[in-house]
């Protein structure tokens, strides 16, 4: 039988690793629930609200498992880009006869995962990306504005899959020639009904950017809170 992972901590609030941080949709979740953040993107990131390190995400986490600086986290969390597993993209390149011209990050991620040892999450678009589907969540079940299916897999720790309550109708916008109104926005691209800037930004609960490109990457916030909370129940009960 495994032993719990000891939390570690900043003062008194356990650190969290947030890789491929982007503006820090899943960095506010785990700050929501008592996480000391420290997020790591390739590129700069000024509306990222925590402590930012520019770097490559995979050589970042190897220089810290190299140094041993990893055992001040008690978890990391990882969004890798989904280009070369998300649907969309896929079925886009597909269509268009440009092939499969991304780099599937995932494998060598999560061996690096395994080596630190800690517990983990790593969230990928609902697609043909690696993951194992231990969680899938949904605006929905948090009453958000968007449906923004997400899948997580979880290394070192598990928690129930919570209920996926039933849409309440169309997410708002054009399909096939077709439009229909809804109670969702569209947070991803422009045009054809989809959301505008300060609707994604309602709709998702982040407010601290107004930079497309990061709300159409982000996941809202509600999603890491939750998330958060079942781990941190999960390593009481270890440690009990």
């Amino acid at each position: 039988m495994t032993q719990p992972t000891p939390i570690r901590r900043d003062h008194s609030r356990p650190r969290l690793l947030d890789l491929f941080c982007c503006a820090g949709g899943a960095g506010t979740g785990y700050d929501r629930a008592g996480f000391e953040v420290t997020g790591v993107d390739i590129v700069d990131r000024p509306n990222y609200p925590y402590l930012f390190v520019r770097a490559d995400a995979l050589d970042h986490l190897a220089s810290l498992i190299a140094s041993g600086d990893i055992e001040q986290y008690a978890a990391v969390h990882a969004s890798p880009p989904c280009q070369a597993g998300c649907a969309l993209t896929v079925g886009t390149n597909a269509s268009r006869g440009w092939g499969q011209q991304h780099v599937q990050l995932i494998p060598e991620l999560r061996a690096l995962l395994d080596a630190t040892g800690l517990p983990y999450v790593i969230e990928q678009p609902n697609g043909k990306a690696p993951v194992r589907p231990d969680l899938r969540l949904c605006g929905e079940m948090f009453g958000l504005g968007v449906l923004r299916h997400r899948t997580f897999e979880l290394g070192g720790w598990t928690t129930q899959q919570p209920q996926h309550p039933k849409h309440r109708g169309y997410v708002r916008g054009y399909r096939h020639g077709v439009y229909r109104d809804g109670p969702y926005v569209a947070a991803y691209g422009a045009g054809g009904g989809k959301a505008t800037v300060p609707e994604m930004q309602q709709a998702m609960g982040i407010t601290w950017t107004d930079i497309r490109e990061e709300l159409t990457e982000a996941i809202p916030p509600a999603y890491t809170h939750w998330i958060a909370n079942q781990f941190l129940t999960h390593e009481r009960s270890a440690a009990a």
